[in-house]
């Protein structure tokens, strides 16, 4: 009788983690205990499901994983940053559970996904594209063919594309099919100007936001294009190295390494177009662009490392045998590469999200300085002084005779290289 009262309770859900003795004059708790030892099998991994469910709501340093189909829950354990990384590898951010998002803030993040779900894009594209039928105002689209338009049924008025003027007083004199000279002389006049000025201020609008945002959907394509190429080596491409260059898999971690890092910096560089959409401040806006473009150039020379440098490496068919492929010499100096530039990759994209979460506040400092300096120039031309006695210039450079550094990435190379080991720069 208790176990059919137990599974009447588990069955209406979760309100039976409140479950009292069914005698009315006593009022124990039924706790699961009591659930382990009378109830059915099924009645058990449910109410263990639902005190699960409700252990982790009910803590603050807990959330489930908002990824798709997966079951875990994530405890966070700092205060420094906010994303953090479930066991299924999906990573969010713990402040709005949406994917993990730096180096945007979660106000960013939210008018951008709203931005890309709502209607306002699509009014901007019918007042840059259309116009409305002059009879019934239904926005009509010409991509194409004479000046002479119809409206779609019901409607079926025609009318002249250019001054929306009715077909009716339209002709060889008015200019044609081609042509409008009502609508040129009318311009000449500026009654369209206000009209004209609208839609082009809705053109410009919408391709601004369709250069970001073709940009993050092509960094969010390469980043899960990245994710699979991952896979394939964890389970493929390692093992065939290691049958063809006798390498255990411990020493091939260099590869998967940096597909991690080509996985992060593809999602850093994604949001760094929402970044960049909502950058008002021209002067910010330009170092912004200079920077996006060194990630972007970076991050590429990586990805191709990875991805087809490798493929040299890998047997093309069945029947390759180990004189088919390169030296063990020559695995050995692709690792050298790949392994450094997934460093100098790294460091650069830290660097890159510290400055943009603090705003680029260099670019201001540079700004101020650089106008201090304008102003105490033009009060030394102005005043006499003792001249300054010169200073003996000193290098820069902290490296020995028997390392350069590559202009292009900063990496130190042997002296008896010609080219960069990293990015494959000359030397001269």
């Amino acid at each position: 009788m208790l176990g059919s009262y137990i599974s009447a309770a588990v069955s209406q859900g979760p309100g039976c983690l409140s479950l009292r003795c069914p005698d009315p004059s006593c009022s124990a708790i039924v706790l699961q205990g009591m659930i382990n030892k009378l109830g059915k099998h099924e009645d058990k991994e449910k109410y263990a499901r639902f005190a699960l469910r409700a252990y982790v709501e009910s803590r603050k340093k807990t959330k489930w994983c908002p990824a798709p189909d997966c079951t875990c829950a994530v405890e966070f354990v700092s205060d420094v940053n906010y994303d953090v990384s479930c066991n299924c590898t999906f990573r969010f951010c713990w402040n709005c559970t949406e994917e993990a998002h730096r180096p945007v803030n979660c106000e960013t993040v939210s008018k951008w996904i709203l931005k890309n779900s709502a209607e306002s894009e699509n009014m901007n594209w019918i007042l840059a594209n259309s116009k409305p039928c002059p009879k019934c105002q239904r926005p009509i689209e010409k991509n194409q063919g004479c000046m002479h338009m119809t409206c779609t049924p019901p409607c079926k008025f025609e009318f002249c594309w250019l001054c929306l003027g009715s077909w009716v007083e339209h002709g060889e004199r008015t200019g044609g099919f081609y042509a409008c000279n009502r609508y040129e002389s009318a311009k000449k006049e500026g009654v369209y100007d206000e009209a004209e000025a609208r839609r082009e201020r809705a053109k410009h609008s919408l391709e601004r936001y369709m250069h970001y945002y073709e940009r993050w959907a092509s960094n969010q394509t390469s980043r899960q294009k990245a994710i699979a190429d991952l896979q394939k080596a964890e389970k493929e491409q390692l093992a065939k190295l290691t049958d063809i260059y006798g390498i255990p898999e411990t020493q091939l971690k260099f590869i998967i390494e940096a597909w991690s890092q080509i996985i992060e910096c593809r999602r850093v560089l994604q949001w760094t177009y929402a970044y960049g959409y909502y950058l008002e401040d021209k002067v910010k806006s330009g170092f912004f662009e200079y920077l996006q473009g060194e990630a972007e150039s970076g991050l590429e020379r990586l990805h191709q490392c990875a991805e087809k440098d490798l493929l040299a490496f890998l047997p093309f068919s069945k029947h390759d045998t180990t004189e088919d492929h390169p030296s063990p010499a020559e695995f050995g100096e692709f690792r050298v590469k790949l392994a450094g530039l997934t460093s100098i990759t790294r460091n650069y994209f830290e660097n890159l999200v510290r400055a943009l979460e603090d705003g680029l506040e260099d670019v201001q400092c540079a700004g101020e300085a650089a106008t201090s300096s304008k102003a105490t120039n033009s009060k030394k031309a102005g005043a006499k002084g003792k001249a300054a006695k010169k200073q003996p210039s000193r290098s820069s450079s902290d490296h020995s005779d028997d390392t350069w550094p590559c202009e292009r990435c900063t990496f130190l190379n042997p002296s008896s290289a010609d080219a960069c080991t990293a990015c494959d720069k000359q030397r001269y």
